[in-house]
């Protein structure tokens, strides 16, 4: 990771990750870890899940996903916002986070993770001002 990341308990929603120092605008925070599974593989672990306990990122035109579960580190604590300050980058089998904006130390990163597998059907608790309601 090119910045030092805090994991601690999160306003949004159970652990969180946090800017140790201020981040500047447009900057690589890091690749996040995991393992490289197959498609199939992802979707048995998926349906075998316990709630919160599976973080699985699929690749575009690619049959892998990570699982960010396991073997994890502090930029898989990123929760959900619909107004973030990191965006995410899948290319080449790596799951990538940059700032989208200067972030204050101390404050707690965020990214839209846009379409999940819960369809928009899980409530949103980001409490950005313009919130969607539902992931």
């Amino acid at each position: 990771m090119n910045f030092p990341i805090e994991v601690k308990k999160s306003k949004v929603a159970g652990k969180g990750a946090f800017a140790q120092k201020a981040i500047p605008a447009k900057r690589k925070l890091g690749n996040m870890a995991g393992e490289i599974i197959s498609y199939k593989e992802a979707q048995r672990r998926v349906k075998n899940q316990k709630e919160g306990e599976l973080l699985m990122v699929e690749f575009d035109n690619d049959p892998v996903a990570l699982d960010a579960s396991v073997n994890r580190n502090a930029l898989s604590y990123i929760n959900h916002s619909c107004d973030p300050n990191t965006y995410m980058r899948r290319a080449y089998r790596k799951v990538e986070f940059y700032s989208k904006r200067a972030i204050k130390k101390g404050e707690e990163l965020t990214c839209d993770y846009g379409e999940t597998h819960h369809d928009g059907k899980l409530p949103c608790k980001c409490g950005a001002k313009n919130c969607r309601g539902f992931i």
